[in-house]
C-alpha cells in the first residue's frame, strides 16, 4: 500500500501546470527577442530543408497576389490569411513531429510511422481545405474576369 493519497480531480487537472520546463530543457530563453530569433531560425530551417514549405511559399504569394489583383474584399482576404496560416502551421508542426519521432525512434517502429502519417494527414487536411476556400473566394472573380 502507498502512503500517498489518491489525487483528486483538481490535482490531476493542474498537475501539468506545476511542471517547470526549465528543469527539462537544455536551453530556455527569457528574452523575447532571442525567442523570436529561434522562431525565425525554425522558419529558415523549413524553407531550406522542407521542399513542401517552398511550394507553400509560392502558393501563398500567388494566392495573395491574386486576391490583390482581383480586389477581393477585406473579410475574404482575412479568411485567405487564416487559411494559409493554418496550412503553414500544420506543416511546421508536422516537421516538428517528424524530428522528434526520428530522434526518439531511429529504427523503424509501427507507432513512429503512425505519428508521422497522422501529422502528415493534418497537413493534407489543411491543404485540401485551403484549396476549397481559395476556390470559393477567388473562383468567382476569376471566372468573371475570364468570361468578361
Amino acid at each position: 500500500m502507498t502512503d500517498k493519497p489518491t489525487p483528486g480531480w483538481f490535482d490531476e487537472l493542474v498537475s501539468t501546470a506545476r511542471i517547470n520546463p526549465e528543469g527539462y530543457s537544455y536551453k530556455v530563453s527569457t528574452n523575447r527577442l532571442v525567442s523570436l530569433g529561434y522562431a525565425l531560425s525554425g522558419w529558415l530551417y523549413m524553407l531550406r530543408w522542407q521542399r513542401n514549405t517552398r511550394i507553400q511559399a509560392v502558393a501563398s504569394i500567388v494566392a495573395f497576389g491574386l486576391a490583390l489583383f482581383l480586389k477581393v474584399g477585406f473579410l475574404e482576404t482575412a479568411i485567405l490569411l487564416l487559411t494559409i496560416t493554418m496550412v503553414w502551421m500544420a506543416e511546421f508542426i508536422n516537421a516538428a513531429v517528424e524530428a522528434v519521432v526520428n530522434l526518439a525512434s531511429p529504427e523503424f517502429h509501427p507507432m513512429a510511422k503512425v505519428a508521422k502519417d497522422v501529422a502528415s494527414a493534418a497537413v493534407l487536411l489543411g491543404v485540401v481545405a485551403s484549396i476549397a476556400i481559395g476556390l470559393l473566394i477567388l473562383g468567382p472573380p476569376l471566372l468573371r474576369l475570364w468570361t468578361g
